[in-house]
């Protein structure tokens, strides 16, 4: 009779989790249906993208950039479908406490098997729940990855996965006890261990198994049931993200800002676009893609985003992970009465589906935003929250699409960003200045620099992008000199643009502004088309990084690259030859754009250890776990009014090295830690010596006399 009943009991639970569990993926994609179509790049090389889904999920390769928590999971990831076996052999064993699976039950590697993933799994899943406990709010406070998480989803996940696990070896223990399990101590050891300490009691077999079934059918109720319980949900969504993400080679959603769409998911063309008909940017959850949709369902709340993001990491309200969560928590709620077709304009609607219905996706507290425009506009575009993610979420996307419907709908943005705007549009450049002061700094060289008049002069390697802080901010254009004058040292052919330069609209665009900065773009790409430049040379990261991947979406295809990658080049080449002294301490600064968004690490840093005389130390956060300056995201041009400024918190971790220099390949970076040393000097916590320069000019220092030397060589 126990066994009649707990089979009843345990097939009822299986039918019913089948039945809610599908149910919930119905619903699920149903409420990403509400969201715009994606562009056709993300359906397109099927090859590519199933295999790099393959890679990041077998392979775990961004789950391993957190060693040993990346190998516990992956353990608890494959015990998922490995132990569906066990699962399988319960539901015979609580009619039949004898029932062993057909073909493989005595097959020892199977045996083995399982052992080994049901014990790793355990350890790590304990593991996992110790570490939470021991680095969570209540300890760590605001420090803590897990802040901000829902606690009670990941305890229930990680209660149901240990309670599961220790059952399995309850079953195989008492196996051992009745006799009847039939693989060796040597290749089950902990199920032995558990065989001689439990009873040889059938009901008791019948009766864990049931207990098994039940709580194993129960947490695909739940899920079914909590759509938003990201933390479960993600072993099922996570490789349909990755799937479909940005870009097919596998690379973080970095580099490039994402295109805006029309309504039919094509790159928006202004000259066309319609405002009432084509989305301008995000301003309600349905104006996401379905694919946006899909990010904020698969967040697992584990939060390495905001464990690396600069602006938490400083005390401003901006946590990527929460963004996400709120968003979820939003469309969820909305989706429903979306999918019905209840909008603010249906009649009769119930006051509080109404206030549903109304809430500004971006507004404060008195307004009811689901995101606080502190948050907003707290981001840097560092792309430290993408590079981190597990499950290939793209923040800076949606971050962006949000900030393009307050800029260019709401006109809603902080006051300082619109005189960048009107300089921008007025001018060509952040700081107002007028085309000929782009080329006062030659007049400072005493060496000839070709100015392009209608086309590039015959035998020009580079054309060398100046940029608008190379050409009018004193401190950069000392990296602008710096520049010029190794490449003439290295007998290197280029030419500048002077006055025809206007600013690549990175700025315009971080800022939400796309109109001007397609404005800023097509200008250019026409200059630099006329003048048939192929090769250029830049020093700004942020320039790099929207000529060389902005631009081609708009016809503008060039070769470019960025001064030290160049410059380390031409050292090798043996056309640089850093040879005098410089008996120095430096730490080298990442620039995000030049790292994280396009992976250049290593050049920099061989130009800094090729000077004699310099010892190089890396602050702890250094290459893809850089800190951030604070200036991306046209944060350069918006005061930092929340919290500790980031600069000064980069600074500190910098001058805990002890540098005589800091040095850096960015001349945003470039401004923004010289501002924070020359406060740290203004307090005396900083000695009056340490400098702050490019690369470059490190690089001039020892390689100018040597460089002639080499000439004279040739």
């Amino acid at each position: 009779m126990l066994y009649l009943i707990l089979g009843i009991i345990t097939t009822a639970f299986a039918v019913v989790g089948v039945a809610v569990w599908a149910y919930g993926i119905s619903r699920m994609v149903r409420v990403l249906g509400v969201g715009r179509p994606v562009e056709a790049a993300r359906k397109a090389d099927f090859g590519r993208r199933i295999t790099n889904t393959l890679i990041e999920t077998v392979g775990h390769t961004r789950m391993l950039k957190w060693r040993w928590i990346g190998i516990a999971h992956w353990f608890i990831m494959v015990s998922f479908p490995a132990l569906v076996f066990t699962v399988a052999e319960a539901h015979g064993e609580v009619w039949d406490p004898h029932f062993h699976l057909p073909l493989i039950h005595d097959w020892t590697v199977y045996g083995l098997f399982i052992e080994v993933i049901a014990t790793l799994s355990l350890v790590g899943i304990v593991g996992l729940t110790i570490y939470r406990q021991l680095r969570g709010p209540r300890v760590l406070g605001r420090r803590s990855k897990f802040a901000n998480s829902r606690h009670w989803t990941a305890y229930y996940v990680e209660a149901y996965i240990i309670a599961l696990l220790v059952a399995i070896f309850v079953i195989r223990g008492v196996k051992v006890a009745l006799g009847e399990f039939p693989f060796p101590v040597w290749a089950t050891p902990v199920s032995h261990a558990f065989g001689a300490v439990l009873p040889a009691s059938e009901p008791l077999l019948a009766s864990v198994a049931a207990f098994k079934l039940v709580i194993s059918w129960l947490f695909f109720i739940a899920i079914g049931v909590f759509l938003t319980m990201g933390v479960a949900w993600h072993r099922f969504t996570a490789p349909v993200n990755i799937y479909f993400k940005r870009n097919a080679d596998g690379s973080a959603a970095l580099g490039p800002a994402k295109q805006m769409l029309d309504k039919d998911g094509e790159p928006l063309d202004f000259e066309e676009a319609d405002p009432d008909e084509d989305p301008f940017g995000v301003g309600k959850i349905e104006d996401f893609t379905w694919k946006g949709l899909l990010d904020f369902t698969t967040c697992t709340e584990c939060g390495r985003c905001q464990s690396q993001c600069p602006a938490w990491n400083t005390g401003k309200p901006l946590s990527p992970k929460k963004l996400v969560m709120d968003l979820r928590e939003h469309a969820y709620a909305k989706a429903p009465y979306l999918m019905q077709g209840i909008t603010e304009e249906t009649p009769d609607v119930h006051e509080d589906v109404l206030a549903l219905l109304s809430r500004p996706l971006v507004g404060t507290e008195e307004e009811n935003g689901v995101i606080h425009p502190d948050v907003l506009w707290s981001c840097t575009n560092c792309g430290a929250c993408v590079e981190q993610c597990p499950v290939d979420i793209e923040h800076i996307d949606h971050i962006l699409d949000m900030r393009r419907y307050q800029v260019m709908i709401e006109s809603s943005f902080p006051s300082e960003a619109n005189t960048l705007l009107k300089n921008l549009e007025n001018k060509g450049n952040p700081w107002g200045m007028s085309e000929s002061k782009r080329m006062d700094w030659i007049s400072e060289v005493d060496f000839e620099v070709p100015v392009v008049e209608d086309k590039l002069p015959e035998g020009t390697e580079y054309l060398f992008w100046v940029g608008c802080a190379g050409a009018l901010e004193d401190r950069a254009k000392k990296t602008t000199k710096a520049v010029a004058e190794l490449l003439h040292i290295a007998g290197v052919k280029y030419a500048v643009l002077g006055g025809m330069e206007m600013c690549t609209g990175d700025s315009a665009r971080r800022l939400g502004m796309e109109f001007v900065f397609q404005m800023l773009a097509q200008q250019n790409i026409e200059t630099l088309n006329e003048v048939g430049a192929t090769k250029i040379v830049v020093t700004c990261p942020h320039c790099f990084n929207t000529l060389g991947n902005e631009y081609p979406a708009l016809g503008g295809n060039y070769e470019v690259v960025h001064h030290t990658k160049l410059l380390a080049q031409l050292v090798k080449e043996g056309r640089l030859a850093p040879i005098e002294r410089v008996d120095k301490n430096v730490t080298y600064h990442d620039p995000c754009f030049l790292g994280r968004h396009n992976k250049v690490y290593e050049p920099p840093r061989e130009l800094i250890t090729g000077v004699p005389g310099v010892t190089k130390a890396e602050m702890p956060r250094n290459r893809e776990r850089s800190f951030c300056c604070g200036a991306g995201g046209a944060r350069m041009w918006m005061e930092e009014r929340i919290g500790k400024r980031i600069n000064v918190e980069r600074v500190e971790e910098a001058l805990a090295t002890k540098p005589d220099l800091i040095a850096t390949g960015c001349p945003f970076c470039q401004v923004m830690v010289s501002d924070a040393v020359n406060e740290k000097k203004s307090k005396q916590e900083a000695p009056e010596s340490v400098e702050v320069m490019d690369v470059a000019q490190l690089l001039l220092q020892s390689a100018k006399k040597g460089g002639e030397q080499a000439k004279e060589t040739v």
